[in-house]
């Protein structure tokens, strides 16, 4: 049987210091991680020296250096502007492993996860960032034992906590509660779902998914989620299913919610479509396809300079599920820590605002990803 489809399995996890009990983990897999397979690409060194070596088709107006490019569309450096989003990726532990998937996530990533003295040392650094927005990825976020502790200390301090959900979490035992218990807090739940179709879902992330996915989302739309709410936002990501960019945000929002709608009676308020990064699982793909170099100067090509004042790092400060600061999920995934001044840790426990001001964003070449087309961040399209 080829990774492809892999049949549904059930996985037990011991739980790493939580509440003492076992994690279920029942759910698809396309594929197994890079570090359980010890896959070269495994390691930031290996992808930064396969991203490098690309000789990428750059056209008259493009460098294929990111900083080089960055500077000629005016941004000579790229700082911070407002701190709105206050991420959390409180652990790798997930029940799938899809084959797109930029953390490398999947059920032997046990290890992973975020601490409660850890937690809690976000919760103090949330308190002094003056963000609104509390955003919880992973993994599956819901997986880390602190995860419903987290949620409820950020709503009663009257944040806007997003969960970014695998969908098919929601389908597992432990798990079934959750889409009334989120509704109850007013989270906004925001859900992967390759594509309305079950072939492009499934090639993936894994036989058996779409049927999960969608008996997850007529659960969330049983909550209240996806009905207009605007207190219960149910939010779809989609990325393709191929070494292209993502399509019109806008379109596929239409195209999606009368497909969903018709064909299974399953509603959602919007759609976030991203471009995928060049980097982990999906360089991995790509890299076995022959398709890395011309992925790459896709991304170049299509640079958007109209995209790098909404870029996310600008607005949002990532913590790892050990405490250490990025300035987004990717860098974060390639070990880039934020560039500090000297004496100053990048750590969550040592969190100073006007450090975080003043300091210059890190670039590599995976950033073309997000000023790609209209531009790809974890609230979507850009520009």
């Amino acid at each position: 049987m080829s990774q492809d489809t892999q049949p549904l399995v059930s996985l037990p996890i011991i739980d790493n210091g939580g509440d003492g009990a076992m994690v279920d983990v029942e759910g698809p897999r396309a594929a197994t991680s890079m570090r359980y397979r010890r896959a070269p690409l495994a390691t930031p060194e290996e992808q930064f020296r396969v991203l490098n070596r690309v000789e990428i088709s750059v056209g008259p107006t493009r460098t294929g250096s990111f900083e080089a490019d960055l500077e000629a569309a005016g941004w000579p450096v790229l700082q911070p502007a407002q701190l709105d989003i206050f991420q959390i990726n409180v652990g790798k532990l997930c029940n799938m492993t899809c084959r797109h998937c930029h953390v490398d996530s999947g059920p032997d990533r046990v290890d992973e996860n975020m601490d409660r003295e850890t937690v809690e040392a976000c919760l103090r650094a949330i308190d002094l960032s003056g963000a609104k927005i509390v955003d919880l990825t992973g993994g599956a976020p819901e997986l880390n034992p602190h995860f419903e502790y987290l949620v409820d200390a950020c709503v009663q301090r009257g944040l806007h906590v997003m969960d970014r959900c695998n969908l098919t979490i929601l389908t597992t035992r432990r798990y079934q509660h959750l889409p009334q218990w989120f509704a109850e807090r007013g989270v906004e739940v925001i859900c992967s779902l390759p594509h309305y179709r079950k072939l492009n879902t499934d090639a993936q992330r894994g036989k058996g998914t779409y049927e999960k996915s969608l008996e997850a989302l007529r659960a969330l739309n049983e909550a209240g989620y996806g009905k207009g709410d605007p207190r219960l936002q149910l939010t779809l990501v989609t990325n393709p299913v191929g070494a292209y960019l993502a399509g019109n945000q806008a379109s596929l929002e239409a195209e999606w919610k009368a497909a969903l709608a018709r064909n299974h009676g399953v509603y959602f308020d919007k759609l976030l479509a991203l471009n995928n990064m060049p980097m982990s699982r999906y360089l991995e793909w790509l890299e076995q396809k022959g398709q890395t170099a011309h992925y790459l100067s896709e991304l170049v090509q299509a640079f958007n300079p109209g995209t790098i004042a909404g870029l996310m790092c600008r607005n949002t400060l990532s913590v790892s599920w050990d405490g250490y600061l990025y300035d987004c999920d990717f860098n974060q995934q390639l070990d880039m820590k934020m560039d500090l001044p000297a004496g100053l840790r990048p750590h969550v426990r040592d969190f100073d605002l006007t450090a975080w001001q003043q300091h210059i964003v890190r670039t590599e070449r995976h950033c073309y990803g997000c000023t790609a087309g209209a531009g790809s961040g974890c609230g979507g399209a850009i520009a």
